[in-house]
């Protein structure tokens, strides 16, 4: 505060010897200079204030209208992918036929990727996959004469998972 009140007093001895300059300069302009000088060191005067107001009761934080309008950080929502595979994965359950027409062409997209990588084809593969995925996997698998007889296991299901994991 004491800063405060030394500063204003500085500007306002400047802007004094200012004005007795001015009126040395030009006489004819005294009410003009005075009106000048006041508006001046009254300006001065507000910003102080201010300044003193805002040191004595520093904000604390955001105001409760900024928080107001931020908006919520948007939900983590799992990836569509996942939920279709998961549907995917409990219609193949279900019926041979959906594991055949839905599941069937997922395992041999991931198999083929995952396959690709090690520099190994498909349809030499049969080794490398197991009798399980590579029965759901092969080129030559037909489709199910009884559509809806009971689908691939979950216990099944969870070791071709496993295994294509482990690829």
């Amino acid at each position: 505060m004491r800063r405060l009140l030394t500063v204003w007093l500085f500007f306002t001895a400047i802007l004094a010897g200012a004005l007795l300059f001015a009126r040395l300069v030009a006489p004819g302009w005294f009410e003009l200079e005075l009106d000048i000088f006041i508006l001046v060191v009254g300006t001065l005067a507000a910003l102080n204030v201010v300044v003193a107001a805002r040191e004595a009761f520093p904000l604390e934080g955001r105001s409760q209208l900024a928080e107001a309008l931020d908006r919520d950080p948007p939900e983590r929502q799992r990836p569509a992918e996942l939920g279709r595979l998961e549907r995917e994965l409990t219609m193949a359950n279900a019926t041979a036929f959906d594991t055949h027409a839905r599941l069937r062409p997922v395992v041999r997209e991931i198999v083929g990727v995952r396959l690709a990588a090690r520099g190994v084809r498909l349809d030499a593969a049969k080794d490398v996959l197991g009798p399980e995925l590579w029965e759901l996997a092969r080129d030559d698998r037909p489709a199910p004469t009884e559509r809806h007889a009971r689908g691939t296991s979950a216990d099944s299901l969870r070791r071709m998972v496993e295994r294509l994991e482990s690829l």
